[in-house]
């Protein structure tokens, strides 16, 4: 549905504080020749293992509930491993879990991050090619092992994140598949990945090659910590036209704006990137697009039982509609039906036949 006031006056859009002006290069795209794919993801190469955890757990290993921190070595993942209750394994990774909820919905999707040559290297691998998504990064031989993402879900569905970035964060510029680049409508970055000097270099040249093929660069800014420590670097992308759908939740905006208004962040947001898109939690999402802003509201369910990948799917819902052609409200329920879905259990893999329910509820 479309907000009262959703028009954003040109006027009042250029007073935005930060306002830069739309950079040329998001005018004169040219799309050299038919797409193979609909999203080509690049994003964290992760093995989840979910686990429940009461309140009192969590304030006992003095983690943030809610929140995602990291590990540093093997040894002090495999220390908190050893204190989790019975646990499940899952291919995870924020746009390996988008890329999925794509491929559910019908998607042709390609997927590029690094696994170590080890068993969860395998497990990733078999799972993410399982789900029908191209994944042929070669393996890293060798230390570290392949990433770990301990999750602990507390009764209210929060999960707080472990995580061990391990061989993910050592994807280097020369394993990025150009040519499957190039082919894919979309390309899709986590902000995860911007952390390590490699994957970095790698995301920047997979910019290049997507821009150069007149394809679309959509990114998520995916924690807060994030923004923390490369905000200004995202805030570059913006000013210089690289990035055609922003994605972001409600905390992140307001860092990445380095305001507490939640309406001037959005105004200045909006000005600097073609489509933006907010994640609100229970309050819904809202997408501004040239000026024009549509809101959606959270789709219902019975019980929230874990919001692991809540975002991810949201992603994964909205992409898939603009790869189809739809347009920003269609893309917005359809993100909003599929995070609903992944609340609803453990874990954040479809457990439905996502392309059916989608079709079912918008036709």
């Amino acid at each position: 549905m479309r907000e009262p006031g959703a028009r954003v006056n040109a006027v009042a859009r250029a007073a935005a504080p930060g306002y830069r002006a739309a950079h040329p290069n998001h005018r004169r795209r040219v799309f050299l020749t038919p797409a193979t794919y609909d999203v080509v993801a690049i994003g964290n190469a992760i093995v989840d293992i979910l686990a429940q955890a009461d309140d009192a757990f969590i304030a006992e290993q003095g983690m943030t509930k809610g929140s995602m921190q990291l590990m540093f070595s093997p040894a002090e993942a495999d220390a908190l491993y050893a204190k989790m209750g019975p646990g499940r394994e899952v291919s995870g990774g924020s746009a390996a879990n988008t890329i999925a909820g794509i491929a559910a919905l019908g998607g042709k999707c390609g997927f590029i991050g690094q696994v170590a040559d080890d068993q969860l290297g395998q497990v990733f691998k078999h799972d993410i090619n399982a789900a029908g998504i191209r994944f042929d990064t070669p393996p890293r031989a060798g230390e570290p092992t392949t990433a770990r993402c301990l999750i602990f879900v507390t009764p209210d569905g929060q999960r707080t994140m472990n995580t061990f970035l391990g061989a993910s964060q050592f994807l280097p510029e020369h394993a990025i598949d150009r040519e499957m680049i190039a082919g894919g409508a979309i390309l899709y970055l986590e902000g995860y990945l911007w952390d390590p000097e490699e994957p970095r270099a790698a995301m920047r040249a997979a910019i290049d090659v997507a821009r150069a093929a007149g394809r679309r660069v959509a990114f998520t800014l995916s924690d807060v910590f994030c923004i923390s420590r490369h905000g200004d670097d995202f805030r570059q992308l913006m000013a210089d036209g690289l990035i055609d759908i922003l994605f972001a939740n409600e905390n992140e905006l307001l860092a990445l704006c380095q305001t507490e208004d939640f309406e001037a962040a959005v105004a200045q947001a909006a000005a600097q990137v073609p489509v933006l898109v907010v994640t609100r939690s229970e309050h819904g999402a809202i997408a501004v697009k040239d000026g024009e802003r549509v809101a959606v509201a959270a789709e219902p369910i019975a019980r929230v039982v874990d919001t692991t990948g809540a975002g991810d799917l949201f992603a994964a819902g909205f992409l898939h509609g603009q790869a189809q052609g739809r347009d920003v409200a269609t893309s917005l329920r359809m993100g909003a039906l599929c995070a609903a879905e992944i609340i609803s259990h453990y874990g954040a893999r479809p457990e439905v036949d996502l392309k059916a329910m989608v079709a079912a509820k918008l036709g």
